[in-house]
């Protein structure tokens, strides 16, 4: 049995936690130093939580008690807290015992006895659910595979803990006591529950920083100018529903209103004895940490700090960050920032701006998040421009720009729009990702109810920008496209495609298919949708030109044809200013105007058809068409005399748009009138039943439907733009009908699951006693062909050839025709420089070649020469899966040779991956068509290679220790392959991984 001695203080362990109720906690190991913090929480434990805990009544602990709950060997006894403010506010702590129930004294026990005890001021915030997560992930570590705990019957609170985790449990009643015993392996529906609470409690933590009913702005300013003045303008100017504070310490004595603003004014936040929920913190960098410590104890919810001066200004300016971020989660608080640029909500009973932007956004359903200021700015610019004003086709529903994203990331983001019924498209800038895995777990999730859109900067440096401490990605960009792309993430290149795929998605019905209509009264300007689609690989069809003197009514017939017609799934409208004497345009109103209503018209009677608009020198049709479409008129009432306003909505109805109040007159506010709070996150309706319906995580809620109704159709002065925007929309879509039906990870019955880890075990005891921590180390060729052979990937035999009559006898023992190739790194897989001899027949070539290869390339010690038999011919190929610490792990396929060392042209897919996966990975490469059948060669088996991929991806899920795996070549001949070379790398695996218990990430 490991002694305490050998188990010094487990930082790992230490984890903060979002809450149920968007809160957030610390959990830690209970250390001798706990004593007193003990004593205190058990004081405000109430009678009858100290009675459910100890079966008995106990109002106080004993110095042995003390002591017992306190002293831990971290091993078979062990104790977490969670803390909030440095307070504890519950317990959780287990202890080894065997099958009879005592103390275990037998190394192979792995069962334990868990008990909890939650403060009843914290009670349903599900704090016992976080620490059974830990304690369970801390007992799996340390060998102990199952728990049990007895409850009182009438604790019904704490049985729900148990049976709602998901695990595998068994329930029984003896002498008054429910007992529950439970497997703690994770299981499909423990990973479901732990996804779902994880995703409720981070949405909701989001939810409460852009629905404050009450702003404090410390730092505002004594005159006007300044990020503290400005941001409070910022809050006003919107017209913000909730109290508004101005906080600074230089306020004259005695002051209570700020001029001429109007709102109240006091030097410290003590002073206000209302809830502040959210604190925007404009002070200097030196001065942040005493604002913090101030807000804590006034219990706000959250922090929004403008303030600069940390991690983008060196190594000091890091640990100050990481010490702020210390600080505000010890009080339970999310932060935004430092060096932030604001968070806006459009949303009619919030209306917040608390922000440096100038001007508040129109209402819409675009979310928006940025980690950097400026690329925020532009791209709030850039959507004005393109439709101002609420309802309009640029609208958002909310903008966070995170700065050094310290706490609260895009990640966050993802969880809280995935339910959030107010916004259809998701658009993200990152410079960084600081937890890869987590994103495209939750990137793939929202992708599958609601369109992602990601920019991403510093792609090709391999350094996050200033301030961003995350860890570095090592694989190349390409690869993190490629599995953006697996996750259903729209990948683009600029902010202006950002803006151009954001406004199509969010105006528009997903297209069916990738055939494209293209009418317009130019025929120059629709050859360049022409050109452009195919550039996209859609499939346009011929141009329908009109004549240069085409009226609104000609555009109007045209584009109902074609979007009546079953042979296209998307329309692009072209146009240019026309000329003739019969154009239709109503007195006092533009042809932009006029061919915009045409458009709108035709558009409408076809909704489940996208219609984008390609225009030159027409600006006026495309602010006409990015406007909120007029309210249409009341159908006839179904009776004489019923009043229009008794009939049902249409579905094609649009929603009308919020109401928003004069930005030079915003609304009266008192310090006593709050924000009307969104409701809380809640199981919306399901997808529109045009759209396939998504594979989704069995815990998380189901997202609300996307407005589909074309009332509002996106213009581009570019027909490139217009193009490559729905061609994103073409790919997305098709991801969403493939993602309906994922595939599935297929189980093999030779596998030996089992087998292989005892082999890694006894392989990793073997080869790490010299290797420093986390470092992995090449498993010997005779080993790593043992491995592989576990999961049914069997490599051809290869016998070192030293020497001549070496060689000779290795050939004879495999029988000819053999292969001769050196394994020196230099020249490993290099037939093109004489490496690699195949083909040789017998004994008298062989020694023949061997003298050739020896003499040319160097000395048999440096060649290191092996001997393999030969193999069907066919097409080399090669396959590797490798960890990558930031990225996760990735399964890859190429070509061997120039294809993949040259050109790069590599498949990519994230691990596990499934058949369907696995098949298009096949296909996705640019030189697929060797394998199947070009220029009148034979085709290979695709199906052996499809399954030798999946065995691979299997390994690496299984066994976290395995880290790389490089099978290369892989000779996949018309039936059947052959692995020639394959080497394995191992290494312990990290304590905690995104696979573990949910925790916010600390860089």
């Amino acid at each position: 049995m490991q002694k305490s001695q050998d188990h010094a203080y487990p930082t790992h362990w230490e984890a903060d936690v979002v809450l149920r109720d968007g809160g957030t906690a610390r959990i830690r190991p209970i250390t001798p130093d706990d004593a007193e913090r003990l004593v205190s929480f058990y004081e405000q434990v109430s009678d009858e939580s100290k009675y459910y805990r100890f079966f008995a009544p106990y109002p106080r602990l004993s110095d042995r008690d003390v002591h017992r709950f306190t002293h831990h060997d971290y091993v078979d006894r062990v104790g977490l807290a969670a803390t909030v403010g440095g307070e504890f506010i519950a317990t959780v702590r287990y202890d080894r015992i065997n099958d009879q129930g005592l103390p275990a004294k037998d190394p192979e026990d792995d069962q334990a006895e868990v008990a909890f005890l939650v403060q009843d001021a914290h009670q349903g915030r599900g704090v016992a659910s976080a620490l059974l997560e830990h304690i369970a992930a801390v007992a799996r570590e340390r060998g102990i595979r199952r728990f049990a705990a007895e409850v009182l019957p009438a604790n019904s609170k704490m049985i729900k803990v148990f049976t709602d985790a998901g695990y595998t449990h068994k329930r029984t009643f003896e002498d008054g006591v429910v007992r529950l015993e439970f497997d703690l392996e994770p299981t499909e529906q423990s990973m479901a529950v732990m996804r779902g609470r994880e995703q409720r409690a981070e949405a909701r933590s989001v939810q409460r920083l852009l629905t404050p009913r009450s702003v404090a702005v410390i730092g505002t300013g004594r005159a006007p100018g300044g990020v503290g003045r400005t941001a409070l303008r910022s809050l006003l100017d919107s017209g913000f529903t909730g109290r508004v504070h101005a906080v600074n310490h230089a306020f004259p004595e005695g002051v209570q209103r700020l001029d001429p603003e109007g709102v109240p004014a006091v030097r410290a936040l003590r002073e206000i004895s209302d809830p502040v929920d959210l604190a925007v913190i404009a002070v200097p960098a030196d001065s942040v940490p005493d604002v913090v410590r101030d807000c804590g104890e006034h219990g706000v919810q959250g922090v929004l700090i403008l303030s600069s001066g940390y991690a983008e200004a060196g190594p000091d300016g890091r640990e100050r960050q990481r010490d702020l971020l210390r600080q505000a989660r010890s009080y339970g608080m999310r932060l935004i920032g430092p060096n932030a640029f604001g968070l806006i909500n459009t949303a009619p009973g919030v209306r917040l701006n608390a922000s440096l932007a100038p001007q508040m956004p129109g209402a819409g359903h675009i979310g928006l998040f940025t980690q950097s200021g400026a690329i925020g700015i532009a791209l709030l610019s850039g959507l004005h421009a393109r439709g101002p004003g609420d309802g309009g086709i640029a609208g958002i529903s909310a903008f966070v720009s995170a700065g050094n994203r310290a706490d609260v990331s895009g990640n966050d983001l993802l969880q809280y729009w995935y339910e959030d019924p107010d916004t259809d498209v998701v658009i993200l800038y990152l410079e960084s990702i600081g937890n890869p895995r987590k994103f495209a777990r939750l990137a793939r999730r929202t992708a599958a109810v609601k369109p992602v859109v990601v920019a991403r900067g510093a792609r090709h440096n391999g350094t996050a920008p200033p301030g961003h401490a995350v860890p570095t990605v090592r694989v190349p960009d390409s690869t993190v496209a490629a599995l953006m792309r697996q996750a259903g993430v729209i990948r683009v290149d600029t902010v202006t495609e950002l803006i151009d795929a954001g406004l199509l998605l969010a105006s528009q019905p997903l297209p069916a298919g990738s055939r494209i209509a293209i009418l317009g009264n130019s025929e120059s300007l629709a050859l360049l949708a022409y050109d452009a689609c195919l550039t996209e690989r859609l499939r346009p069809q011929r141009p329908h030109v009109l004549t240069s003197a085409a009226t609104p009514d000609d555009f109007r017939a045209a584009l109902a044809e074609a979007l009546a017609g079953d042979g296209c799934d998307a329309v692009v409208v072209t146009a240019i200013p026309w000329v003739g004497e019969g154009a239709a345009v109503s007195p006092g109103g533009g042809e932009g105007a006029a061919l915009a209503a045409a458009l709108r018209t035709a558009a409408e009677a076809h909704p489940e058809k996208p219609v984008t608009v390609v225009h030159l020198a027409m600006d006026e049709l495309a602010e006409t068409l990015a406007a909120p479409a007029p309210a249409p008129a009341p159908a006839p009432a179904s009776g004489p005399d019923a009043p229009a306003g008794d009939r049902a909505p249409r579905p094609e109805d649009p929603a009308p748009a919020p109401a928003r109040p004069p930005e030079s007159a915003p609304p009266p506010r008192s310090p006593s009138q709050p924000a009307r709070p969104l409701s809380p996150p809640g199981p919306p309706p399901t997808l529109a039943a045009s759209q396939p319906a998504p594979a989704r995580d069995p815990g998380a809620t189901t997202p609300p439907p996307r407005r589909t109704a074309p009332v509002r159709i996106p213009a581009y002065p570019a027909a490139e733009r217009a193009v490559r925007a729905l061609a994103e929309a073409v790919r997305y879509a098709a991801w969403r009908r493939e993602a309906a039906d994922p595939g599935r990870v297929p189980e093999y019955d030779d596998i030996q699951e089992a087998a292989a880890g005892a082999d890694i075990e006894r392989l990793l005891d073997r080869l790490t006693l010299d290797v420093p921590t986390g470092r992995s180390v090449p498993v010997p060729p005779e080993d790593a062909e043992a491995l592989l052979a576990r999961y049914g990937i069997h490599t051809r035999p290869v016998l070192a050839a030293p020497d001549p009559d070496t060689a000779v006898r290795a050939a004879a023992r495999l029988g000819y025709p053999v292969a001769l190739k050196t394994t020196a790194p230099h020249l490993r897989h290099r037939a093109d420089l004489g490496g690699v001899r195949l083909d040789i027949a017998g004994e008298r070539e062989l020694r023949r070649t061997y003298t050739e290869l020896t003499d040319f390339l160097g000395s048999p010690e440096e060649l290191r020469p092996v001997v393999q038999s030969m193999v069907p011919r066919g097409v080399d190929t090669v396959i590797r899966a490798a960890i990558d610490p930031a990225a996760g792990a990735v399964l890859s396929f190429g070509l061997a040779g120039a294809p993949s060392q040259l050109l790069g042209d590599i498949a990519h897919r994230l691990i596990p991956a499934t058949d369907r996966e696995v098949a298009e990975q096949i296909r996705s490469i640019r030189a697929a068509p060797m394998l199947f059948g070009w220029r009148g060669s034979q085709p290979v088996d695709t199906a052996a290679l499809a399954e030798l991929l999946l065995r691979v991806s299997r390994l690496v899920d299984d066994h976290p220790e395995v880290v790389a795996v490089d099978l290369e070549p892989v000779v996949v001949a018309a039936h059947g392959l052959s692995v020639l070379g394959a080497s394995v790398r191992l290494a312990r695996p990290p304590a905690t991984t995104d696979l573990g218990p949910r925790r916010l990430p600390v860089y």
